[in-house]
């Protein structure tokens, strides 16, 4: 085989922060696939998403585009048909590119470039869950995030998640092998996209007893008192109703228990899909990335889920293993999944044309995977632009500062080298004036948030709009899968995004997870 063109598996989980895996220093999570591909691959300590949410995260790590640019402002903003993706552009240069599991498109395109889709989504291709920026921020729309997961995590035998992950990995091996039987020398791009540990926090009874619920962490930083926080974090703790409810540190160790069972489910998952790659002689002419579309807080801060720019939240874990790089290196240089794109292209010795790259905000991390350079040109950036705000929140990153901006907001500026907690704002600091203006300079430089802000309400303001109309009359759903669009086994349209879960989930008999 031709070893400058490798082939590539991509590896998703969902909702998954670097800081919850033992890759990362924690101490507690049992993940042994994931720690053994860390330890023959190039880990990123400081990976960002693009955006703390599904789809904007998933289109620009594709694209190589932040939100802003893509247009993929939210979970139900469509990624345009014609926004070039690294998927694209490996399919024009020969690669069979196979998609199985989780990927988020909104839109009637739901390929984006990958030539087979292999099992339908989760989650809905449409455009109901619109945020709508006019709202106030107590005001629940019905596929909000609550707190439901948190006050009853499950110990299930079967759940619609895990009915998906089971199917996932399934197609995923059963694609590797058929691609091994072929043997037409044609190389490969497949994604296998799991929907775990992703809330809600149901699983079998195995993987909530490979730990011990009394040893299981309480909150590092416990819930800081409401007027003492700053007002992002007090607006998703009203938007998702965190002050409604007083959590018993039972109660918080359940959640916690829940969510270390679904990084042990989806790590098994993982690991069948690495096997099957070494079981079919292709592991070592493959690049395999492992990734996630962004974080979650897991009680931090008395936050849960994502939609933040705390480092629960936007860092993510980022192990790029290339065949013949000479096994593991550590990172330490902030990157941005937004470089993942033409990090791979580079490794295929596929780039995009040069006037295609000019457009772009991610940048090859090549030279960082081999050891050649200890840093990456320009700041990591990320947008938030969903629910929970109403204007642009946006995070800069360089060095060891963070920057997180939203207009009407004081600034934050955090040292994460020396308070990775992230508990001092040291935007009023004269002694780190230098660092705050460096990094507001580059706010000004990458965006107008004035325009961005009502481009966004014009989006918000046409899709209402639009979903007005697509709810009346016959009604067409943009799923992969025709079939499964009048399924009640995944999430579509505006149904509430609790109870299909409930209705798919069988529980364990006996004792389950403490419930409120």
């Amino acid at each position: 085989m031709d070893a400058r063109r490798p082939n590539v598996v991509l590896v998703m989980a969902d909702q998954l922060a670097a800081g919850w895996l033992p890759a990362y220093g924690h101490d507690a999570v049992q993940a042994p696939n994931l720690t053994a591909l860390a330890e023959d691959a190039a880990v990123f300590e400081s990976a960002y998403c693009p955006a703390p949410l599904c789809a904007p995260s998933r289109a620009g790590l594709l694209s190589a585009r932040l939100p802003s640019r893509s247009g993929v402002f939210d979970n139900a903003a469509e990624m345009p048909a014609a926004l070039p993706t690294l998927t694209h552009q490996l399919r024009a240069a020969g690669y069979y590119t196979g998609l199985v599991g989780k990927m988020h498109f909104v839109g009637p395109d739901q390929l984006h470039g990958f030539e087979e889709r292999l099992t339908p989504d989760i989650y809905p291709g449409d455009l109901d869950w619109t945020p709508d920026w006019r709202l106030p921020a107590g005001e629940q729309l019905p596929w909000y995030h609550t707190m439901e997961s948190v006050l009853n995590p499950a110990v299930s035998v079967a759940s619609m998640q895990q009915d998906y992950d089971d199917e996932v990995a399934f197609r995923a091996v059963r694609k590797i092998f058929d691609l091994a039987r072929e043997d037409s020398g044609r190389r490969f791009f497949l994604v296998a996209s799991f929907s775990n540990p992703h809330d809600p926090w149901e699983l079998r009874p195995r993987y909530w007893d490979l730990y011990d619920r009394e040893a299981i962490d309480l909150p590092a930083v416990p819930r800081i008192p409401l007027d003492e926080t700053d007002p992002h974090s007090r607006r998703l703790r009203e938007m998702c109703g965190v002050d409604d409810v007083e959590l018993s540190p039972d109660q918080l160790r359940a959640a916690r228990h829940g969510y270390y069972a679904g990084i042990s489910y989806m790590d098994e998952r993982v690991g069948e899909v690495l096997t099957a790659l070494r079981d079919a002689g292709l592991y070592d002419d493959t690049i395999v990335v492992f990734t996630a579309d962004h974080g979650e807080m897991l009680g931090e801060r008395g936050l849960w889920y994502k939609m933040s720019f705390f480092e629960h939240s936007a860092r993510v874990p980022l192990l790029v293993r290339v065949p013949g790089a000479g096994g593991a290196r550590r990172v330490v240089e902030p990157v941005s999944q937004v470089d993942l794109a033409p990090t791979l292209l580079d490794l295929t010795g596929n780039p995009w044309p040069d006037e295609h790259i000019e457009g772009l905000d991610g940048t090859s991390l090549v030279e960082l995977i081999n050891g050649e350079a200890e840093s990456r040109p320009g700041a990591v950036l990320a947008e938030y632009l969903a629910e929970g705000v109403n204007a642009p929140v946006m995070m800069v990153r360089r060095g060891r500062y963070k920057l997180i901006v939203c207009p009407g907001d004081p600034d934050q500026l955090y040292d994460v080298a020396a308070d990775p907690a992230e508990l001092v704002n040291l935007a009023a600091d004269p002694e780190h004036g230098a660092a705050l203006q460096e990094l507001q300079e580059e706010v000004a430089r990458n965006w107008e948030l004035e325009e961005l802000e009502r481009r966004v309400l014009e989006s918000q303001r046409e899709r209402r709009l639009v979903m007005r109309g697509l709810g009346a009359g016959r009604v067409r759903s943009w799923a992969f899968d025709p079939g499964a669009a009048a399924s009640p086994g995944y999430i579509r349209g505006g149904a509430d995004l609790y109870d299909l879960q409930r209705r798919a989930r069988l529980d364990a008999p006996g004792p389950s997870a403490p419930r409120s």
